[in-house]
């Protein structure tokens, strides 16, 4: 098998050092090259044809986002953004990275090995395996859709993994403010989950925030799971729905877990809700998803031409627990279709 051949762009010489270290380390990683700059970057794609590069986004002569928006149309290759806890993140995922970790202290030599072998080889694994041509795919605008009426006591949950910050984003932004309450977990480190809500707080008609325990789920509202240690789960208390962020251990890898939010929707609303699951590695979600579909709830799964990683919808439909699979583009089109048949 061939290795997986890493192009580092990093301007820290110590942490570029550490990361050409530890990375060649494992078996199935080469890096062939690094560069300091993007002017850097550029020459080492050409000469050397990287199958991932990891990118810093503070870079000098020209940041990491200019440069992916410059790169993607001209060279399209799976990109690992390295970043501190910055909103900036968001700007090269909609330029065009697959995937992003957040940037350890640089003063502590054991968490970065740790972070390297267990966050960083993880993320340019599944880059490898990105469909790079989904991640800036134009999704065509689908007619504004509209509920007969509200539903306070419908539930609308959503989860995804690699590249669903932009998949979340082009489903939400279609929702308007008679779509009932939706919750939704994506795999984000802490930090970054308030910022991505506060994002498409600004960016959709709905009205978006990190989740706290005792949030209610509001028409809408959309909860987001935060990311850390603690696991969201809907429950209903007193016949009004409302969210519980408690700490536990890593399901499926992941904290918070897709699982663990879909199996509480079950769970709680049953057949008053829909189920939709889109893309992301692995197989989180997928028994959730299954346990809504025989709660009674409608499901839906984003189809593997539309989804940069087809993992997590893929092992949801094999389960059979994928009612409908639907582009991207489709997928709020369809929520609505069956809302107003419930």
């Amino acid at each position: 098998m061939r290795p997986i051949r890493v192009l580092i762009v990093e301007d820290s010489i110590v942490f570029r050092e550490l990361l050409v270290q530890n990375l060649n380390k494992d078996s199935v990683i080469q890096v062939v090259a690094t560069a300091k700059d993007p002017y850097e970057a550029r020459d080492a794609i050409l000469q050397y044809k990287p199958d991932v590069m990891t990118l810093d986004v503070e870079l000098p002569r020209m940041n990491g986002i200019d440069f992916l928006r410059k790169l993607m149309p001209q060279y399209p290759l799976p990109v690992v953004v390295i970043s501190s806890l910055s909103d900036k993140v968001f700007d090269a995922l909609n330029a065009g990275a697959v995937d992003f970790v957040a940037k350890p202290a640089l003063s502590n030599r054991a968490q970065l090995e740790d972070f390297i072998r267990n966050e960083l080889l993880v993320k340019i694994k599944i880059a490898s395996t990105a469909k790079i041509s989904n991640i800036k795919k134009t999704v065509m605008m689908q007619e504004q859709q509209s509920l007969s009426t509200k539903r306070s006591n419908h539930i609308v949950a959503i989860g995804a993994s690699t590249g669903g910050t932009e998949a979340i984003f082009s489903v939400v932004k279609d929702f308007g403010t008679d779509i009932p309450g939706v919750v939704a977990t994506q795999h984000m480190p802490p930090g970054f989950t308030e910022m991505y809500a506060k994002r498409l707080n600004d960016q959709c008609r709905i009205t978006v925030k990190e989740a706290q325990t005792g949030d209610r789920v509001l028409p809408g509202h959309m909860l987001l799971a935060p990311g850390g240690d603690a696991h969201m789960r809907l429950v209903k208390v007193n016949g009004v729905y409302q969210v519980e962020c408690k700490k536990g251990p890593k399901v499926n890898g992941h904290c918070p877990s897709v699982d663990v939010l879909f199996e509480s929707v079950a769970k709680s609303a049953g057949a008053d809700a829909v189920g939709i699951i889109l893309t992301g590695m692995g197989g989180d979600g997928a028994k959730g998803l299954l346990a809504m579909r025989r709660a009674g709830a409608r499901t839906i799964g984003q189809d593997e031409s539309t989804c940069v990683v087809y993992g997590m919808p893929k092992v949801a439909y094999d389960l059979g627990a994928v009612q409908y699979q639907e582009k991207l583009g489709s997928i709020a089109g369809r929520t609505y279709a069956l809302l107003n048949k419930m």
